[in-house]
């Protein structure tokens, strides 16, 4: 199960038909640290903050706000293969600098908004411009620059940093809103988001081609690439295993503080827990990226999705008691921002890396769909039983699926 150490892996011209990581590799990580941190933090979690002002001024229910929110997530899905094929063939600097025009265009449309219609459109609009220039974008960029010895560090400083968006714009969010409202919170972040564009359009490079050739044979072998990957049972263990994985994660994130409640917990005590899961996803890259030194990725991450089955197990059972609560929920905390670097390296390791958007889209997309529909089939299972002890039964589950799935994985490049 170790990956042999001690003779560096070359990097490979044929894949990706690119060379080495350029000098300016680490001018374009921490560029798009700075942008994945602001992009996420206005465009996503800045919405929780929103949700109960929001729904008081447009005279509607938090309900019918929060769809808003999922139709944004859902239109990311349906755009996440044609993106991604968008991405292998030009490269990401025009996509990712529209995106994030637009993202700051809408977050001005935003702040206008006084029908609920009007906050569905402009949602909508945001899960495109979240499509093209966040994460997904980011780690195609990524892909494409560096040489494999030196994704995992880059993917690593790229997830380390952005992990941090919701720690930094929840506060300064809520606060903002609490001293002028939320539609001059909105102009405010939308200031702040106006600064990723230009980073985008003056950092994000095509990488250079291994010789002059590269176009014509990435036309050639594209296509072939692609269903070869298609045609591979590991990529759709590895299709399986992460969207079963985003499942537990999204109705684990959703029920985590109401079930602390419901267990006896003081809110301010059930928030602060549920807040160690941002340092906690930080931590967890931080062991993935050293493990992969001496393991192989699929490896790491079906062991750490098997202690966060564990741990969702674990916490009906303790979750009564303070310490309990805190040591299952560390549990599984962990494995919370995992798949998130895992996946690119994977991918990276396993397919031609010239068609690796393309193959990142078909795998986000099943994802994007659990994650909008896994909560509310965690608030049916509750409302059900009135128990949140088959949630987490659930929640475990899948975890245990993810890890079976990723292990399931053979070694090896397929293409």
């Amino acid at each position: 199960m170790t990956r042999p150490t001690g003779t560096p892996v070359p990097a490979d011209p044929k894949v990706g038909g690119h060379r080495p990581s350029p000098p300016d590799g680490r001018a374009l990580v921490a560029a798009l640290a700075i942008t994945q941190t602001i992009g996420y933090g206005a465009l996503y979690y800045a919405f929780a903050v929103f949700l109960v002002p929001i729904a008081a001024d447009l005279h509607t229910s938090t309900t019918a706000v929060t769809g808003a929110f999922t139709a944004s997530v859902l239109t990311s899905a349906v755009l996440a293969v044609p993106i991604g094929r968008r991405l292998d063939r030009r490269g990401g600097r025009a996509l990712m600098t529209c995106g994030s025009l637009l993202g700051t265009v809408l977050l001005i449309a935003w702040s206008q908004v006084d029908q609920l219609w009007q906050l569905y459109a402009v949602q909508i609009g945001i899960g495109i411009a979240s499509a093209a220039s966040l994460y997904e974008a980011a780690f195609a960029v990524i892909i494409a620059w560096h040489a494999p010895q030196r994704r995992s560090a880059a993917l690593l400083a790229l997830t380390v940093v952005a992990g941090f968006a919701s720690t930094i714009f929840l506060p300064l969010t809520g606060w903002l809103t609490a001293q002028h409202g939320w539609r001059t919170t909105l102009l405010i972040l939308a200031a702040i988001h106006a600064v990723t564009a230009p980073l985008h359009a003056i950092v994000v490079r095509r990488p250079p081609a291994a010789d002059g050739h590269a176009d014509t044979r990435d036309r050639g072998t594209g296509a072939r690439a692609v269903r070869t990957a298609l045609a591979d049972r590991g990529f759709w263990l590895l299709a399986a295993g992460f969207t079963a994985h985003t499942m537990a994660i999204s109705a684990y994130t959703v029920l985590l503080v109401a079930a602390l409640i419901a267990w006896g917990h003081p809110p301010a005590f059930a928030a602060t827990i549920a807040g160690l899961l941002g340092v906690l996803s930080v931590a967890g890259r931080l062991i993935t990226t050293g493990l992969q030194r001496r393991y192989r990725t699929t490896s790491i991450t079906a062991g750490i999705f098997a202690l966060q089955a564990a741990a969702a197990l674990l916490l009906p059972a303790v979750g009564a008691s303070t310490v309990g609560a805190v040591m299952a929920v560390v549990g599984f905390g962990i494995g919370f921002g995992v798949a998130t670097i895992a996946k690119p390296v994977i991918l990276a390791e396993r397919y031609d890396t010239r068609r690796y958007a393309t193959l990142a889209g078909v795998l986000v997309a099943p994802m994007t769909l659990a994650k909008a529909g896994a909560p509310l089939a965690a608030a049916a299972l509750h409302t059900a039983t009135g128990s949140y002890t088959p949630v987490l039964i659930g929640v475990a589950c899948c975890c245990g699926i993810a890890a079976a799935a990723i292990a399931a994985c053979t070694p090896g490049r397929t293409t």
